[in-house]
C-alpha cells in the first residue's frame, strides 16, 4: 500500500502567505473602488485641491459622504490617497493624479482596472468553459472589458506610436507620409486606426473587427473626428478585404485570433510587395520563467480570463496567450510566407514586431 509523506508546515510562511493573501483581496476589492471612483469623479476632484474632508469631496461631487468616506479610507489604505489625522483631511499626491486623471500620458490606469473588473465579472463564465473545453468569445464579455481595453491601450498607442514605434519600421514613416493604403486588423474601438489617419492625412485607412459593436463604435468615433480618410468594417483577420497595403498593422490582437497563422497568410497576401506588417504584442520572454514577475502576472491573468478563451471560441483554437514570447510569434508569422521577422521596438508592456514578404 502506498503512504503519503507528509510535509511539516512552516508556521511562520504559512502565516506571511494568509497576509498576502489579505492583501492581494484588498487589492481585488480595489479595483472595483477605482473604476468607482473614476465614473464618479472622485479623483478628478481631488486632483490638484491640496487636502479635503470626504465632507468637502462629496459636495464637489455631488456624491453621498458616508460612500466617500469610507471609499477614501480605503484609498488611505491602499497607499491612493494620504490622510492626515489631525485635520480628517485626505490628499491625492501629484504622480497619483497622473495615473488616475491624465488620459493623455502613458501612465494613465482606470482602462486597466476597468478591464480587470470587466473580466473578474465575467468569470464565472471563463470557469464553466474551462471545466467543458469551450471558448467564450470577446464579443461575449461586457461592456468594462470593451471599454476598458480601449481606455488602457490608447495612451500606450499615443505615447510610442509615433515616437517610436512606426520610425522603427524600415522607410514605413515615408511611405505614410506620402500617402498609401493601410489595413489595422483587429481594430477594436478603432484608437489606433483614427490616431494614424490624424496624423497621416495623405494616406487611407481600413479598420476591421469581427465585432460588429466595437466596430459601429469606431464609425462614430471616426464621425466625431471629422475624417475622410478612414472606414471601418466588420470582418475577421483571415478576411479583411482589399490588397495592395502598404501597411498592416495589429494591435495586441494576433494572440487572440483562433487561427494567427491562417490570419498570418492572409496578410501575406494582401500586402504589396514592398508592404510591412507591424504586429504589437504584449511584452513576454519565450519561457515561462522569464515572465515570472508583476507584468506577466497580470498579463497571465488576462489570458486565462480574456484571451485563451477568445482563441479556443474561433476555428482552430490555437490559444497562443497573451505571453506567447517571440518566438511563437516569429513561428507562426514565418509559417505565413514571411521570410523577414524581426523586434523593431519595446516597452515594459509591448514587444513590436517587422514583417515583410
Amino acid at each position: 500500500m502506498a503512504t503519503i509523506e507528509e510535509t511539516p508546515i512552516d508556521m511562520t510562511k504559512l502565516e506571511a502567505f494568509v497576509f498576502r493573501a489579505v492583501d492581494e483581496v484588498g487589492a481585488t476589492l480595489n479595483t472595483a473602488l477605482v473604476v468607482m471612483g473614476d465614473r464618479l469623479g472622485l479623483y478628478r476632484a481631488l486632483a490638484g485641491a491640496g487636502p479635503l474632508t470626504s465632507t468637502e469631496l462629496a459636495k464637489r461631487t455631488g456624491t453621498a459622504e458616508r460612500y466617500v468616506r469610507e471609499w477614501l479610507n480605503a484609498q488611505a489604505a491602499g497607499g491612493y490617497v494620504e490622510y492626515d489625522p489631525e485635520s480628517g483631511r485626505y490628499t491625492l499626491p501629484p504622480e497619483q493624479a497622473v495615473a488616475l486623471t491624465d488620459s493623455e500620458s502613458p501612465a494613465y490606469l482606470p482602462g486597466f482596472f476597468e478591464i480587470a473588473l470587466g473580466s473578474v465579472i465575467d468569470s464565472p463564465n471563463i470557469t464553466d468553459a474551462a471545466q467543458s473545453g469551450e471558448g467564450v468569445g470577446w464579443h461575449e464579455h461586457n461592456h468594462h472589458v470593451f471599454d476598458g481595453c480601449e481606455r488602457f491601450f490608447r495612451p500606450g498607442y499615443n505615447a510610442n506610436l509615433f515616437s517610436a514605434w512606426l520610425p522603427a519600421l524600415d522607410g514605413v514613416v515615408e511611405k505614410l507620409e506620402r500617402g498609401v493604403t493601410v489595413a489595422d486588423v483587429g481594430c477594436g474601438h478603432g484608437s489606433s486606426t483614427i490616431l494614424m489617419a490624424q496624423t497621416f492625412p495623405n494616406s487611407t485607412f481600413v479598420g476591421s473587427d469581427y465585432h460588429e459593436g466595437s466596430i459601429e463604435t469606431a464609425r462614430d468615433r471616426a464621425s466625431a473626428a471629422g475624417l475622410d480618410n478612414i472606414r471601418f468594417d466588420v470582418a475577421p483577420a483571415a478576411g479583411f478585404t482589399g490588397g495592395g497595403y502598404g501597411l498592416v498593422t495589429m494591435f495586441d490582437c494576433l494572440h487572440d485570433m483562433g487561427d494567427p497563422a491562417g490570419a498570418a497568410r492572409h496578410v501575406h497576401d494582401a500586402l504589396a510587395d514592398d508592404g510591412t506588417w507591424m504586429i504589437v504584442e504584449p511584452n513576454a520572454g519565450d519561457r515561462v520563467e522569464d515572465n515570472l514577475n508583476p507584468v506577466g502576472r497580470a498579463f497571465y491573468g488576462f489570458s486565462t480570463l480574456l484571451c485563451t478563451p477568445a482563441s479556443l471560441s474561433q476555428d482552430v483554437g490555437l490559444a497562443l496567450g497573451a505571453q506567447a514570447g517571440e518566438a511563437r510569434i516569429r513561428d507562426v508569422v514565418t509559417s505565413g510566407g514571411f521570410t523577414h521577422f524581426r523586434r523593431a521596438a519595446e516597452t515594459p508592456f509591448n514587444l513590436v514586431f517587422e514583417a515583410r514578404r
